[in-house]
């Protein structure tokens, strides 16, 4: 079984060529369009400040490689992600507690990251020379990896910051470095068995993803926020799933019709109709599925309700 917190795009061959890696120097934009299908790392920041935020002065700000030098230094105990424009510069630094690395999971209760005291976690979030003197705040790290050296290499995370007091108004952002989409979220009708009418998101800060063989298809799985979910797709009989295509689909696979068995928190169907739509894929030397993402729609035991929701494994 595979359950990890980041994944090497080397695992995936030829894919590596159609993903640029990001230097930790320059972060030049890539491709205007990726080949349909293929998983693509995005490299990316955003915020979002509240009226009253000395940081943000109450605007939004986004930049990709398109529009800005992103880069990510420093290592898994102190993390520099910084952009930078002609006119304009932003720098957040997160740090784990004095002794410690950063992993998936919340960071509650940051301080200034360079003057953390005791086991506080560390956020510093400044630009165009405005810092704060105090941080209150929180940060989630949803994926992080480094080399054999120690260097960061995939970062994924968010983090609300309060400058000089803990009820300032917050500047709130996202983070994203060779980040591959990891996550799990559903939205159940009311009526529906398997959901129970409710909705949900998972990501790397709270939960753990696993993605195994399953016959001709796949066997997935999320685990966290006191809720455990899993899906067995597999493609129509004779077949192997391709990205970019819809099936229609029952619980097991046919002549023309894609498995579709998602179950949680011990409650699954007895029959099933609906459809799976495979967004991204793609496939280890031997065949094997390493990256994987879909949409689904199901209906339990021919009932009107439905179960949707949406797979991210690295792409």
């Amino acid at each position: 079984m595979r359950t990890r917190t980041g994944w090497r795009r080397a695992a995936l061959g030829a894919l590596a060529s159609l993903t640029a890696a990001i230097g930790l120097t320059t972060a030049p934009a890539g491709p205007a369009a990726a080949a349909t299908g293929t998983p693509v790392a995005v490299t990316k920041y955003s915020h979002t400040s509240e009226s009253g935020d000395y940081i943000g002065q109450g605007g939004t700000a986004a930049y990709t490689p398109a529009t800005a030098t992103i880069t990510a230094g420093g290592d898994a105990e102190y993390v520099r992600f910084r952009v930078r424009t002609d006119d304009t510069w932003w720098d957040v630094d997160l740090a784990a507690p004095a002794g410690e690395k950063l992993h998936p999971g919340v960071y509650r209760d940051a301080e200034r990251a360079a003057f953390r005291t005791g086991r506080s976690p560390g956020l510093d979030v400044s630009g165009d020379g405005r810092g704060c003197n105090e941080v209150y705040g929180q940060f989630s790290v949803n994926q992080i990896e480094t080399d054999g050296s120690g260097a960061i290499t995939v970062l994924d995370a968010t983090y609300t910051q309060h400058c000089e007091r803990a009820d300032a108004p917050a500047l709130k952002g996202v983070v994203k470095y060779q980040a591959l989409p990891l996550s799990y979220a559903y939205t159940s009708d009311s009526g529906d068995y398997v959901g129970q009418g409710t909705s949900q998101t998972f990501t790397g800060a709270t939960s753990t993803f696993a993605l195994n063989p399953y016959g001709s298809g796949i066997s997935y799985s999320a685990s966290g926020k006191r809720e455990y979910w899993s899906a067995l797709l597999t493609p129509p009989t004779g077949e192997q799933f391709e990205a970019g295509r819809t099936y229609q689909a029952q619980r097991s696979n046919g002549e023309g019709v894609a498995g579709l068995d998602v179950s949680g928190n011990s409650r699954g169907c007895n029959t099933v109709t609906g459809e799976l739509t495979v967004t991204r894929l793609a496939r280890d030397d031997d065949g094997t599925v390493k990256a994987f993402a879909a949409t689904f729609v199901q209906h339990c035991e021919g009932g009107e309700p439905a179960l949707r929701g949406t797979i991210h494994y690295y792409a």
